[in-house]
């Protein structure tokens, strides 16, 4: 696990960038503090930083070089086959000097060209230089678990791990206002798009080999999982048993480490099953966990204590006490490189800080709901699909719901924040009903916080939202797909990449294994949801390995009391810094009377969704000042 970055020069000019990519480097020091090193080319430079996991010797230290020096590769990831591959190649009479898997990537490419990624099981983002040719090849992993952003400019092309490295060089710091309204409505950017005109990411699962004066073009080196090649034919039974046997294989592959490894376990579904399969193979397994001391209601780690005293395992509870979650604020506000409004990139980044104290590796859960339909939005769609009373019934419950004071941050006003939300989005049509379930804000609410609004912004913006909204249909299957494309590459795999990285741990998603994903949206779905259970065929698949408690416990979010803290110890900020008025008017982004209108609405007894709306506003400002002014 390692950062990358690196500039493609419009000629000969590399020479006069070597001051700025060492400066993009340092950038990203926290990404792999354990060595750094550039490459420089007549038209390339190359710049790696490593955290060393897998053969930590010298010989794999990167930018790593082909043994007749022709080839030069920059590598963020784990490639987990890479033994299967490397015999393979040797069998070929292919001979190898480390014993590690960035080798083995660098001359698969030298063996099979551009294709050989389709069977690449793991997560990267890389770049490879041909002397020869002068061509430079980047790539991105399938689901986006890894980052990489890029940037052309003056015909140069720049790349990077991270946008504050991408920021080093020299690029357009111009907002893009789609991407903005985007971000006011879902608290995150959706892909390709960034906050900045200038700056794009990578597709996932896609390639680009550019040659000097050609101009970019992305394709595909994998078929996408929906829709599938071919429906499944097995029974539940046989499915489960196959599911099972690729899950084993996934984390199987995903302990291999030269370093202390552990597994993240909330005590929900998905950590538990990883960490219980991961035990099985590991005896002496370290497993982290987090807890609050002062909010009952947001901890669950009683839960992660059963499942650990059931498994065995080496386990550590990191107790929270709200001064802890506070004083951790503005260290996530400053590992932030782009706008992200989760408020749960809090608890995972003290986990990540905590659990990095005892290993180097983490195995986590992440993208069992977005594939196997684990959230409550699932829950609430299967109901309207299958339930022909209940669109009548939230036309007639719906204005009285709004009346009932609504807040994440007690039980009864969550309960009814739910229902004012169901209820909404039963009178809407499917794509629609999907929108407003993955936003914290609507369109209008997300319009009016913006100065400059007119119809090109509208327009732009329409084009973008029926984009990430194609693929849905009457198959329960193209919510989820949408899911894994917008909810789980821009909002779970940002917090758990960005967080993690920010304190130098690497954190490995076995359900996110291609064959375990390809092999889900070829299976029916009720093999996923029906009318009683969600995540069906991982919660029946580890069911022998599990106490019964954690198998029919309710999905828990990773809250933080934002509310608390707005009131009390962050309402000075607020008012004085990143809300006033004054410089809201000043900045020309927002509109100071609705912004002001939105900070009466979170001080209120019914501050519904405003306080996650503030938290994306916060976030926005202190990355502005930071990034963009420099103040």
């Amino acid at each position: 696990m390692c950062g990358i970055t690196g500039i493609f020069t419009n000629g000969d000019k590399a020479e006069n960038y070597k001051e700025t990519v060492n400066k993009a480097v340092n950038a990203l020091h926290h990404r792999g503090p354990d060595n750094q090193g550039v490459f420089c080319g007549k038209n390339v430079l190359l710049g790696h930083t490593r955290l060393s996991i897998i053969d930590t010797s010298t010989g794999s230290s990167q930018p790593f070089y082909s043994y007749d020096k022709r080839y030069v590769m920059v590598y963020n990831g784990e490639f987990f086959n890479y033994k299967e591959c490397k015999k393979e190649l040797e069998s070929k009479g292919i001979s190898f000097s480390t014993s590690g898997d960035t080798e083995v990537l660098l001359q698969l490419y030298i063996t099979k060209g551009e294709t050989f990624l389709e069977n690449v099981n793991g997560f990267f983002a890389l770049a490879i230089y041909d002397t020869f040719e002068k061509s430079l090849f980047i790539a991105r992993d399938r689901f986006g678990i890894k980052p990489l952003f890029y940037s052309v400019s003056e015909g140069n092309l720049i790349f990077a791990s991270e946008m504050k490295a991408v920021l080093q060089y020299p690029v357009s710091k111009a907002i893009d206002n789609v991407s903005l309204y985007q971000y006011l409505q879902l608290n995150y950017i959706p892909a390709p798009d960034t906050i900045l005109e200038s700056v794009k990411k990578i597709p996932v699962g896609h390639y680009a080999k550019i040659k000097e004066g050609e101009a970019i073009t992305f394709k595909p080196y994998c078929k996408e999982p929906y829709p599938p090649t071919q429906k499944s034919v097995l029974s539940f039974e046989e499915a489960k048993k196959e599911y099972y046997s690729l899950l084993d294989d996934a984390v199987q592959k995903r302990l291999i480490s030269d370093v202390p490894l552990g597994t993240f376990l909330s005590g929900g579904l998905d950590s538990s099953a990883i960490t219980a399969i991961a035990s099985q193979h590991k005896p002496d397994l370290m497993t982290f966990s987090i807890g609050y001391k002062d909010e009952p209601l947001f901890d669950e780690s009683s839960y992660a204590e059963l499942v650990s005293k059931n498994l065995k395992t080496n386990h550590q509870t990191f107790m929270l006490s709200t001064d802890d979650l506070f004083n951790e604020l503005f260290d996530v506000l400053d590992a932030i490189d782009e706008p992200f409004g989760d408020s749960s990139a809090i608890p995972m980044h003290i986990l990540s800080r905590k659990t990095r104290q005892y290993v180097k590796v983490a195995l986590s859960g992440d993208g069992g709901d977005e594939l196997m339909a684990g959230y409550n939005k699932h829950k609430a769609e299967y109901k309207i699909e299958h339930s022909g009373y209940l669109k009548p019934l939230a036309a007639t419950a719906g204005p009285f719901l709004k009346m009932v004071p609504q807040s994440r941050n007690t039980r009864f006003g969550n309960l009814a924040r739910k229902g004012a939300r169901f209820a909404e989005g039963a009178l809407m049509d499917k794509a629609e009903r999907y929108w407003r379930w993955a936003s914290v804000a609507n369109e209008n609410e997300g319009l009016e916080l913006l100065k400059k609004r007119n119809g090109k912004l509208e327009s732009d913006y329409s084009l973008r939202k029926r984009n990430i909204l194609k693929n849905i249909n009457q198959e329960f299957d193209s919510l989820l797909y949408t899911d894994v494309r917008l909810v789980l590459q821009n909002d779970m795999l940002v917090k758990t990449d960005s967080m993690s990285m920010a304190n130098s741990l690497e954190v490995r998603v076995p359900l996110l294994d291609y064959r375990l994903v390809n092999l889900l949206f070829s299976l029916p779905e009720e093999y996923k949801i029906t009318g009683q259970i969600q995540k069906r065929i991982l919660r029946e698949s580890v069911a022998h390995l599990l106490p019964q408690e954690i198998l029919t416990r309710k999905k828990h979010g990773f809250e933080v009391p934002l509310l608390k803290w707005f009131k009390t110890g962050l309402k000075e900020s607020i008012e004085n810094k990143w809300l006033n008025e004054k410089e809201i008017e000043s900045q020309g982004i927002f509109d100071a009377v609705f912004i002001k209108a939105l900070k009466q609405k979170l001080y209120s007894n019914n501050p519904q969704d405003s306080v996650a709306r503030v938290w994306g506003l916060i976030v926005f400002q202190h990355w502005y000042k930071k990034h963009i002014t420099n103040a």
